[in-house]
């Protein structure tokens, strides 16, 4: 299907009902949705946003640390991704808060799983319809479509590691990308060990796209924190 790409997006779901985390991570994953974290509370929220760098938050309003509206403040000032509110606060004034924020939908708890994937749907087409396979960079170009860097009228293809990390950098664009977070979106949820690698991996990346790799200008080392990427008009 065409919009099977929308399925590879990372979910980031927080509700202190352990029994409603589990029946929202089947249904999600029944229905194809891979890429999926979840959290309790605010802090623990926060902390899997920090590693996780999610494309979509599904939210309870009530937390057991603090409320829903001010955690999407707090995960929207450090990246701008759609967020859908799924809560049994249901009251009109709720909603028009909840809307008022920038939330891209509420849902009302008891819910149909179905109407739920019809919403997650309809953001995530919302949100990433105009995306550009196309990026970019000093000197270079990245086709995600193509897995492949253009750099002076070459294509040098990327491999599959190069790809993930190129495009959990792309998704933080002029951001500090941690290496844990780098490490878990090239190897997993177990990336511990992995640092090496990633050193080995960022100066293969660097000879595809920087035009002198010893002196980087669009991917850039942030000492002790991590990497970003610089794109050209972001």
């Amino acid at each position: 299907m065409a919009l099977d790409y929308l399925k590879n997006k990372r979910i980031l779901l927080v509700d202190d009902e352990q029994v409603l985390l589990d029946m929202v991570v089947s249904i999600l994953k029944e229905e194809g949705f891979c890429h999926i974290r979840t959290a309790g509370n605010v802090r623990e929220a926060l902390q899997e946003a920090e590693t996780f760098l999610p494309e979509l938050a599904i939210l309870d309003v009530m937390l057991p640390d603090g409320d829903g509206f001010s955690l999407m403040k707090a995960l929207k000032d450090r990246a701008d991704y759609p967020v859908l509110f799924l809560t049994a606060r249901g009251e009109d004034e709720d909603k028009f808060r909840g809307f008022g924020l920038g939330a891209d939908d509420y849902v009302v708890k008891p819910f149909l799983p179905r109407e739920l994937i019809f919403r997650v749907m309809a953001i995530l087409r919302r949100s990433y319809k105009d995306e550009n396979p196309f990026v970019k960079l000093h000197g270079s170009e990245i086709d995600f479509e193509r897995a492949e860097v253009i750099k002076k009228g070459v294509h040098i293809p990327l491999t599959a590691k190069e790809y993930e990390l190129l495009s959990a950098l792309y998704r933080a664009s002029g951001r500090i990308v941690t290496i844990d977070a780098l490490c878990e979106a090239a190897w997993g949820e177990n990336p511990f060990g992995y640092e090496n690698s990633l050193m080995a991996h960022i100066r293969r990346i660097r000879e595809k796209i920087e035009e002198n790799p010893s002196s980087p200008v669009s991917l850039i080392t942030v000492k002790g924190l991590g990497y970003k990427l610089i794109v050209e008009g972001k």
